[in-house]
């Protein structure tokens, strides 16, 4: 399949028909992916503290240092953690948390190393702005830091922390947050150094499409330039339990009053969010496919949408089902809380005609079913 310029992009996310737009991502799955195999990784999301500096308006899972539910978790349960998910076929762990002023460069990397000394398990940890974060704390370089997480044991690199890669979008949601010049540099940096990473997006907030269009571009782009990204991940905003949500909500409430009666200022940097429905997740997630000709990973997002839209997305593009998440904690701090057993995964994906295949962190296979 050629590859499509900006603007035809833009105009299939706009007008295409969404079956035939799922056809053609569902060709170029094909392509990429011939032996109709569907992969799955067992692994479980670590959040070593809930405590973020960066307050972003649409996390309903970080807290204040001063907060009574804040924590850091302590070593001897991340460890209990890790046993457990090794008992359970584990090959990954997913470490990420907040940016918490309390925590510096020795912190992570003497946690990287105890977890090396005790598990032979792949970390996949510490996400653009989690690295940048110490940069700055520390006056080093990216490329500095990243050595030195790489060097205490930190294998590969999650997408997250990227949201939409506009800085107009990024001043509303996570103004606080690295901007997408200083994640792309973090990913760069990462792939200069032999360290594969995964990319990611969260639509449905306060993107235009051409804003959709632009992160795609820019991961596009820069995977042309290091061929890094081993998958992308776009996912839909989950607005309960979320700063942005609440103050939409009293906008829009605001502009449908109509008492006479003085309603209490609503401040204008407030946008009114239009959450992404099935059908938008649908579309975005083939366009991606489309799009994105030089990332040969596409994962579905059963943690947002399901497990039977899941199903669906195998047809519209994605060909991996993502991780069987022992844990998972941030998406569930915003009321949405899917669950499934590994069985449940490699039953969906023969359900839907493919072959379920178990992988590593680099999509290597390691046990077909």
């Amino acid at each position: 399949m050629a590859r499509i310029s900006r603007q035809k992009a833009l105009n299939l996310l706009q007008k295409a028909d969404l079956l035939e737009l799922g056809a053609l991502a569902d060709a170029a799955r094909k392509e990429l992916h011939p032996e109709g195999r569907a992969t799955f990784i067992v692994d479980r999301n670590i959040n070593y503290t809930n405590v973020c500096i960066n307050r972003c308006t649409f996390c309903a899972f970080y807290r204040d240092a001063g907060s009574p539910e804040a924590y850091v978790l302590p070593e001897s349960e991340l460890f209990r953690k890790i046993e457990e998910t090794i008992a359970l076929e584990g090959t990954q762990i997913l470490l990420q948390g907040g940016l918490h002023p309390d925590l510096d460069l020795d912190y992570y990397t003497g946690l990287l190393r105890r977890i090396k000394e005790r598990f032979e398990i792949a970390i996949h940890g510490f996400s653009p702005p989690e690295v940048a974060y110490l940069a700055q704390r520390h006056a080093l370089t990216i490329r500095e830091t990243l050595m030195l997480l790489r060097l205490a044991g930190l294998d590969s690199i999650p997408g997250g922390g990227a949201e939409i890669l506009s800085d107009r979008v990024r001043d509303v949601l996570s103004p606080k947050k690295i901007k997408t010049a200083t994640w792309l540099k973090v990913m760069e940096e990462a792939h200069r150094l032999g360290m594969r990473t995964t990319a990611t997006m969260m639509f449905g907030s306060v993107e235009t499409p051409e804003e959709i269009i632009d992160h795609l571009d820019a991961v596009r782009t820069l995977q042309d330039k290091t061929g890094g990204f081993t998958a992308f991940i776009p996912w839909s905003f989950q607005p309960g339990n979320t700063e942005l949500n609440k103050n939409s909500e009293k906008k829009k409430k605001t502009k449908g009053e109509k008492t006479g009666i003085s309603q209490p200022a609503v401040d204008k940097q407030w946008p009114e969010i239009q959450t992404a429905t099935a059908v938008d997740y649908l579309r975005v997630l083939a366009l991606s496919r489309i799009y994105l000709d030089n990332v040969r990973n596409l994962q579905a997002s059963w943690v947002t949408q399901g497990l039977k839209m899941a199903q669906v997305a195998l047809r519209f593009g994605a060909n991996d089902f993502g991780s069987t998440m022992i844990e998972e904690n941030v998406v569930r701090a915003a009321g949405v809380a899917y669950q499934v057993t590994k069985d449940d995964i490699i039953s969906a994906i023969k359900n839907a005609g493919f072959q379920p295949a178990q992988r590593n962190t680099y999509y290597q296979i390691l046990r077909m079913f």
